[in-house]
């Protein structure tokens, strides 16, 4: 999603029981899982997967949160070069209900380290020694029902920060001491916002980073802007006003120099902002179907051909990616083929990232109750 975390952009999807499942797309390319493709060898509750370096080896490797509302064992995926992630670690000792993690330097140090976000239970902070292993540093935040961080210097300190957002409780600000100790900054929203996701990013191009919030619970959805004291304080509502959202990202989709955001939703279609670079929406356009329940999306130019594409993840629905065309020639409508891909599973999480070093990104999805996996981004046969 546009913020430190990039949202690494990963989305996992389910397969067919014992066939390789593949997905085309209009230019040639195609999205491959089997059961060779799965992360670890159990179900969980999971709600969150991120990609990141762990190891310094050059690729990507994938850890995922689990749990939810139920204590689990988070995991690291250790890969071992061409997507082959047959090492398994544990991430930490105990087990907690957690729904989001993060790749990020939190120490300064060089390398990735890793912060988990944990329902009605502390957060935790999990440092790298350099080679891949991690060992928790210390806890952060409130006894919370967190649901999403970011990683981001929203003071711009020169360190990494942490952005929560928590249902219909204060979400908040955790400020880094540069050693990845985290102090309670300051919370953005109202008290009893019912914020699923966050993103950030300058939408009215004034110098200041900006939050978007993506509400659910009939709730508005809103931009707040920052300013110098990060108090956010000027609230622009978008969207119905009665509003089922899961998932935000942002990113300028139409090349106009001004951030759009895209916002995943249940009961409703999916909904693409252009902004209108002042913290105002030029232009709102639908994306896939009312009865989609999209609980996690990513924005990233799947197919190489410099336009950003949209990448959703479903429950109850496969998932999908809306390759963008470009502009209709007789408006300023964003086009996009809309590829299927996966089975009907609950899909929670989703990131994407290069996992095989062929120069396209691929996918890897978080799913609870089904297998977590990845899919490889492949040229079809001609």
């Amino acid at each position: 999603m546009t913020d430190h975390r990039q949202r690494v952009f990963c989305l996992i999807a389910a397969t067919l029981a014992s066939v390789c499942s593949t997905s085309l797309h209009a230019e040639n390319r195609l999205f491959v899982t089997s059961e060779r493709m799965t992360l670890g060898t159990e179900t969980f509750r999971s709600a969150s997967v991120r990609m990141g370096d762990i190891d310094g080896d050059g690729d990507l490797d994938i850890v995922a949160a689990n749990g939810r509302h139920w204590p689990q064992r988070n995991e690291l995926f250790v890969n071992q070069g061409r997507a082959k992630f047959s090492v398994l670690r544990p991430l930490g000792t105990d087990m907690r209900p957690t729904y989001a993690c993060e790749f990020a330097d939190l120490d300064n140090d060089g390398d990735l380290d890793i912060a988990t976000g944990n329902d009605m239970a502390k957060g935790q902070i999990f440092l790298n020694d350099g080679a891949g292993n991690l060992a928790e540093h210390s806890e952060f935040g409130d006894v919370s029902s967190l649901r999403s961080l970011m990683t981001f210097d929203i003071d711009r300190d020169g360190d990494i920060d942490l952005i929560a957002t928590c249902r219909g409780r204060p979400n908040r600000v955790y400020l880094n001491d540069a050693h990845a100790n985290f102090r309670k900054g300051p919370s953005f929203g109202t008290d009893n916002d019912s914020t699923i996701d966050v993103a950030a990013g300058d939408v009215n191009n004034d110098g200041h980073v900006d939050l978007l919030l993506a509400n659910r619970d009939r709730q508005p959805n809103e931009i707040l802007l920052g300013n110098n004291s990060l108090t956010f304080a000027q609230r622009i509502p978008f969207g119905s006003g009665q509003d089922q959202s899961r998932s935000i990202a942002v990113a300028d989709l139409n090349n106009d120099g001004n951030l759009d955001w895209v916002v995943g939703n249940i009961g409703q279609t999916n909904l693409i902002y252009l902004g209108d670079g002042m913290g105002g929406v030029s232009q709102t356009q639908s994306l896939g179907n009312a009865e989609d329940q999209t609980y996690a999306l990513a924005i990233a130019d799947m197919d190489n051909d410099g336009l950003l594409d949209i990448i959703v993840g479903n429950v109850d629905a496969p998932g999908s990616v809306s390759f963008q065309r470009g502009k209709d020639p007789t408006s300023d409508i964003l086009v996009f083929d809309d590829v299927p891909f996966g089975d009907s599973f609950a899909t929670y999480g989703l990131c994407v990232g290069d996992l095989d070093n062929d120069g396209f990104a691929d996918i890897a999805v978080a799913n609870s109750g089904s297998m977590n996996r990845f899919f490889l981004n492949r040229p079809a046969k001609k």
